[in-house]
């Protein structure tokens, strides 16, 4: 596209000037700390000298140190693709979360859903759908070398951040838990013993934002030291919901750490860490998208009606545009471009939730000779409850009610021990460890249907279909008085339908009316994970420029799953009871459209009162091999291979559990809770494995540095979560050395025809010893910093990636096939993986005279090419490429004991999604009389979470 070639001529125009390295805001040169001779990898060690870095404007200052092999080494030594991301930068650039970092690393991004606690972070394109609290994220997630179990759980406040490192590719010989894609750490200011210290700011901007930071230093004698770090934020909503007069996406927050920093000798130091955070906000409101994806054909401002003739007449329309307007749904609010920020909510919804999260950490530096012991042990506890109208929609479809039982709560313990030193005349850099976790996971349910589903379902069902000439969303079952009378009178026997069946299907519409305000009563999920590891990292120092990094690392994941029900949703069981004599005459479309919308997502009081349970257990191996050389003093050239490895687990969803024609009981021989139980393995997907192969260069001398990195990386059995409008549905994906012959993908991209492969769901099966990877992720990643001048930096950062799926599909076991709504997959590159990528960054510091004053300007920009948001990869989704600016300018005092800054985040007001999705229950009709020319969608209709827009403000900052 256009839009593609003009960001690939920017990104490499901009590498002709400077080539990027938005992480280091200082120059590269030798610091004496190599692999060679590693400094004493105690974090403070690490931290300090960071910040001496940060301090030093100098052309010729310091290198970043950074701890990304378990010692403290200088960034340009350190053979693995890294970003180091200093204090100093983030401060510039605003970032106060994770999802913030996206303006500084062109190889990440952090977006966010249907709640915060489901943010999601990708690294070279791969990353997990975060809807699901039974999927672990692919990128990790570490604060203070504590694991945080999902990554959306760094969507928060953190206080003053001394650095943090984004790990590329595949992790876990080094200790902490083990990622496929990559990690994020993010190490905190700690205390110091120099002298008693404190800063704070205090911000004001649009949306009536107020941010109010403040911390304090205090040492408590020549070998004990504490700190204290607070934020409190409190912001309007970037949504108006209109119809419950509130705001929603708001922010209504607060953030308190404590520290506490012992030397009792100079070989230990301890570091004890406590946190809380508190939010009450409501979060996360969705518009739809606009005209161009959900089409209406009519007049946008023609009144609602009883009847809708033109439905009737077999209108070219969207029936279910048609159904939404005639229950109360504003046309507008559909059809204008999706930016407008007016939210479609019931009245009486609420988005309304609580975040606590809090948590204790301790680690213990011990040097011993040339040999150092390190132990973090660290206990957290997150609990976040959310409600939401959620088929954001006027019309009351779908909910959460706001009353704390639909939340998610992660209670996890970790202990991680390492040993590491040198021997043989520091020819080895040797590292043994372990780690353990026990978390356990306890999510609750309340989603119920809305106190107008009834008639949104019969009125879906009946507009849809042959029964369209008796559509009337006025009268009971969405059926008009005409209609009453000619089902049971058998008058369209023509058709298939005599006065017996009339009747039976009368009576189901009637019963699918009845259906308001049903569903769970309190479905509750319960997960143990227990994982424990063993991990070994070495650096053989063969010559005085050769080195050879091998890893190893054993992990044993178990999990122990159960989960119970409630539920009220009679007509469900009644109506699958009444009508499975139809599923195998010519009404069976009928009947089973029916049945699906009185059991939506397994919603039936069958199952209320049953429990399942069930366990899981596995082992891996993984590592990683690093040849790396320097020919000259400034150059570091490496090449590496890593297998990395992602748990299984458990879809936290019963509607996964099966179709919802079907009755549980069928399963188990009359008995629902046998019928469950026998099901449960539905619930399961396997583990998710990774080769990584990568090459790479850095350069540092002067003012200069520049680092590129080539990789491939090859996933076998890859996670994916996807809504398909009606349920979460959680697969792995592989891919087939034979050809499947399309039957495992949609048809439209080889033939003229407007439907997809009716087969794709239950063909395009692989023989095992076929079945191989089924993503592969490749490119090249450069970055670079340029200081021209003492007070003067630039940097830039750039990404070229194809990440996609392979040409045949198929899911576990032997090659197993996918689910039909996958059908665009194969061959097609992920979601949220862009091909081009780049970040720059640009500050000046001048002096202002002799005064002791100084300014500041600072930009930086992330340019991202085209994408596709949705993990279906229906076009519908699509989010073109797009630029974002961030901006600041101020004047600081002497010493930069005080600054008055102005700010802009998302300067250009940019508008784009995070992820767009199918809106909830809302597919229109599919007969050929209601077929849309759009494809693949069809009448289904779709919303979009989006983006913050233009913020700013003034901030103002003071330290003694």
């Amino acid at each position: 596209m256009a839009k593609t070639s003009f960001l690939a001529a920017c990104a490499l125009s901009a590498l002709v000037i400077a080539a990027p390295g938005y992480a280091q805001t200082q120059t590269s040169t030798s610091t004496g700390v190599s692999p060679a001779n590693p400094a004493p990898a105690t974090q403070d060690a690490s931290v300090d000298a960071t910040q001496q870095a940060a301090d030093n404007n100098s052309p010729s200052g310091a290198d970043i140190v950074v701890t990304a092999q378990g010692r403290a080494q200088a960034l340009a030594d350190v053979p693995v693709a890294i970003s180091a991301i200093t204090a100093d930068t983030l401060a510039n650039s605003g970032a106060n979360d994770i999802r913030q970092l996206n303006q500084l690393a062109p190889s990440l991004l952090v977006s966010s859903t249907g709640s915060e606690a489901n943010g999601s972070a990708r690294i070279r394109g791969i990353g997990t759908v975060g809807d699901n609290p039974g999927l672990e994220s692919s990128v990790a997630v570490f604060i203070d070398g504590v694991y945080r179990s999902r990554s959306g759980i760094g969507l928060n406040e953190l206080g003053e951040i001394d650095r943090v490192e984004v790990l590329r590719g595949p992790q876990g010989t080094l200790g902490g838990r083990n990622s496929s894609a990559g990690l994020i750490s993010i190490i905190s200011k700690a205390p110091s013993f120099d002298a008693i210290s404190a800063g704070g700011e205090a911000t004001y901007g649009n949306y009536d934002f107020w941010r109010f930071m403040g911390n304090v230093n205090v040492p408590l004698g020549d070998r004990v030291a504490a700190r204290v770090d607070g934020v409190y934020v409190k912001r309007d909503g970037f949504y108006r919901d209109s119809i419950n007069n509130t705001d929603v996406n708001n922010r209504n927050r607060y953030f308190l750490r404590g520290q506490l920093r012992l030397e009792p000798t100079d070989d230990i130091n301890i570091r004890l860490i406590a946190d809380y955070t508190k939010r009450d906000e409501r979060c996360c409101g969705a518009t739809y998208v606009d005209r161009t994806v959900n089409p209406y054909i009519g007049n946008l401002n023609e009144p609602v009606t009883s009847v809708n003739a033109g439905l009737a007449a077999g209108s070219a329309g969207n029936n279910m545009v048609n159904v939404l307007r005639d229950l109360g749904q504003p046309l507008n609010l559909i059809n204008r471009p999706g930016y407008s920020r007016e939210l479609s909510v019931s009245p009486g919804r609420s988005y309304a939730g609580q975040t606590k999260d809090y948590g204790f950490s301790g680690q213990v530096d011990w040097n011993f000779g040339n040999t150092k012991l390190t132990s973090i042990t660290a206990y957290r506890d997150y609990k976040s409850d959310q409600g939401s109208d959620t088929d954001y929609s006027r019309v009351d479809i779908l909910y959460r009610a706001a009353d704390g039982n639909s939340s998610r709560q992660f209670k996890t313990f970790t202990q991680e021990l390492r040993l590491n030193g040198s021997l043989f005349g520091d020819k080895l850099d040797w590292l043994i460890g372990g780690f353990f976790a026990n978390e356990d996971l306890r999510v609750t349910d309340n989603l119920r249907f809305g106190s107008q589903y009834g008639r949104f379902a019969t009125c879906r069902a009946i507009s849809g279909g042959g029964l369209a000439a008796f559509y009337n969303p006025a009268s009971a079952g969405c059926i008009s008085a005409q209609g009453r009378a000619a089902l049971p009178a058998g008058a369209l026997a023509a058709s298939g339908i005599n006065a017996a069946t009339g009747a039976a299907l009368l009576a189901a519409f009637d019963r699918l009316d009845s259906i308001n305000d049903r569903g769970s009563t309190l479905d509750v999920y319960n997960q143990n994970s227990r994982n424990y590891a063993l991990f070994t990292h070495n650096i053989f120092h063969l010559t005085s420029r050769l080195d050879l990094t091998l890893g190893v690392r054993y992990t044993n994941e178990r999990k122990k799953f159960d989960a119970r029900f409630g539920n009220d949703n009679t007509a469900c069981v009644a109506n699958q009871q009444a009508l499975s004599a139809f599923l195998a005459t010519p009404l069976a479309a009928t009947a089973a459209g029916i049945i699906g919308l009185s059991c939506q997502g397994n919603s039936t009081a069958e199952l209320n009162g049953v429990a399942i349970n069930s366990r899981r257990n596995e082992d891996q191996f993984t590592g990683t091999g690093i040849l790396s050389w320097k020919p000259i003093d400034d150059l570091l050239l490496y090449g590496s291979f890593s297998k990395g490895y992602k748990a299984g687990g458990f879809n936290l969803d019963r509607s996964a559990l099966k179709l919802p024609i079907a009755s549980f009981a069928s399963f188990g021989g009359g008995s629902a809770q046998a019928g469950a139980q026998a099901l449960v393995g539905a619930l399961q997907f396997a583990p998710e494995t990774v080769n990584s192969f990568e090459i790479g260069a850095k350069y540092a001398t002067g003012p200069f540095t520049l680092s590129a990195a080539a990789f491939r990386q090859d996933f076998k059995n890859f996670q994916l979560n996807t809504f398909d409008g009606s349920v979460f549905i959680v697969q792995n994906i592989n891919g087939c050395s034979d050809s499947l012959g399309g039957a495992d993908r949609d048809q439209s991209k080889f033939t003229a025809a407007s439907n997809y492969n009716a087969a794709a769901g239950t063909s395009g099966s692989c023989a095992s010893g076929s079945v191989g990877y089924g993503v592969r992720a490749q490119g090249v990643e450069l970055e670079a910093s340029l200081v021209p001048a003492r007070n003067f930096r630039v940097a830039l950062g750039a990404t070229f990636t194809d990440t996609k799926y392979r040409d045949n599909l198929v899911g576990t076991g032997a090659g197993a096939p996918l689910n039909q709504s996958l059908r665009k997959l194969p061959g097609s590159e992920l979601s949220n993986a862009p091909r081009i990528v780049t970040t720059t960054s640009a500050s000046w510091t001048p002096d202002i005279g002799s005064s002791g004053l100084s300014a500041l300007f600072y930009v930086d920009s992330r340019m991202t090419s085209d994408y596709n948001t949705g993990s279906d990869l229906f076009p519908q989704k699509i989010q073109d490429g797009f630029a974002l600016v961030n901006a600041r300018i101020g004047i600081r005092g002497p010493d930069e004991r005080w600054a008055i800054e102005v700010w802009a985040q998302n300067l250009l007001n940019q508008n784009y999604a995070q992820v767009a999705f199918n809106s909830p229950f809302q597919e229109g009709g599919v007969s050929a009389a209601f077929q849309d020319p759009q494809y693949p969608g069809g009448r289904q209709l779709f919303s979009q979470y989006l983006a913050e827009p233009r913020t700013y403000g003034l901030t103002l900052r003071g330290r003694f």
